[in-house]
């Protein structure tokens, strides 16, 4: 199946983390001074089977949450933004949910995370081969999940089961250095997964960390395009280029005043794949994806904030835009 009708189907098997997030509350508080903080659902790519469900699509999370409160707790949030928990597994003993804490004020922003004992990354080789991949069209993976064994070695396998059941493979580097042994070990292991992927979506910092040195970026991601791939190269304020079929589009985005930078990329990637799924073209599918990146910072937290069809029809309709790149 192509990389594009594979996202029409609107069914994603998405492999990574589930987390806790405790944001301050109200707006502008920062954390050291709150009172009183809000929980929901967090976690890079529960956020984004969270995006993908409010946009209509259907999404399933496999990994492994802890046997606790906080666990039940994030089980109890995805399923009520209805995805799929059919693959989650709980682990017990002293293995840990990933916590989140952080504010709503973007000046000095604070953004403190616990995953001693993580519990995500306890996925194992019979988790991802219980997955029924026939049932889904794409994979949709986050780079955090390759940080450690087992689920690094697990969800390698999972690239390969996808490939046996015809899936395309969608990755976003996402790399977060507190998760890693070494950026060496970094390096490597997030660039095995992107010559293993159909479509890879990351910032000007991942694809230049991939490359040895953030001025080679952008010929990393001509690079991987060369080889047939779909590359989105995301630049912050300055927009993105999207590598494909030998071409290069460049979009701008939707200015906003931000609360947090928490989410953004979960949300573009969500949006990114919805769009596509309505049957956009490539250049509107990455505009919409900025448009969602928009919306989750100009609001507190990050899977509540994921917009609806109708939030975002509204936000494009009250803000100008997008900026010429």
């Amino acid at each position: 199946m192509s990389l594009i009708d594979a996202i029409i189907s609107r069914k994603f098997v998405v492999f990574g983390r589930a987390g806790m997030d405790m944001f301050a509350d109200p707006v502008g508080t920062k954390s050291e001074l709150a009172e009183t903080f809000r929980a929901d659902l967090g976690g890079s790519s529960a956020n984004i089977c969270a995006g993908l469900v409010k946009l209509g699509c259907e999404a399933a999370l496999v990994t492994s949450i802890s046997d606790d409160a906080v666990g039940r707790f994030a089980q109890n949030r995805l399923e009520r933004y209805g995805v799929n928990t059919r693959y989650l597994r709980t682990v017990g003993g002293e293995y840990r949910l990933s916590l989140a804490v952080y504010e709503s004020c973007i000046e000095d922003f604070q953004n403190v995370i616990y995953r001693n004992g993580a519990v995500d990354f306890q996925v194992t080789n019979d988790d991802v081969d219980r997955v029924d991949y026939n049932a889904f069209g794409a994979l949709i993976t986050a780079g955090t999940v390759f940080a450690s064994e087992p689920s690094r070695g697990s969800t390698f396998r999972a690239f390969d089961n996808a490939r046996a059941a015809g899936m395309p493979v969608i990755f976003d580097i996402d790399y977060r250095p507190y998760s890693w042994p070494s950026p060496e070990v970094a390096a490597e292991v997030l660039s095995r997964a992107g010559d293993a992927s159909d479509l890879i979506v990351g910032n000007d910092e991942e694809f230049g960390f991939m490359a040895g040195g953030i001025e080679k970026g952008l010929s990393k991601a001509r690079e991987l395009a060369a080889s047939g791939k779909m590359v989105i190269y995301k630049m912050g304020e300055d927009g993105a280029i999207t590598l494909a079929d030998g071409a290069e589009i460049r979009t701008g985005i939707y200015p906003v005043t931000a609360v947090k930078p928490n989410g953004a990329g979960d949300s573009f990637m969500a949006g990114l794949l919805a769009g596509i799924a309505d049957g956009l073209s490539v250049k509107d599918a990455v505009l919409q994806g900025s448009a969602c990146a928009s919306i989750v910072v100009s609001q507190p937290g990050c899977a509540p904030a994921m917009p609806t069809p109708a939030e975002l029809e509204a936000f494009l309709a009250a803000h100008a835009g997008p900026t010429h790149p």
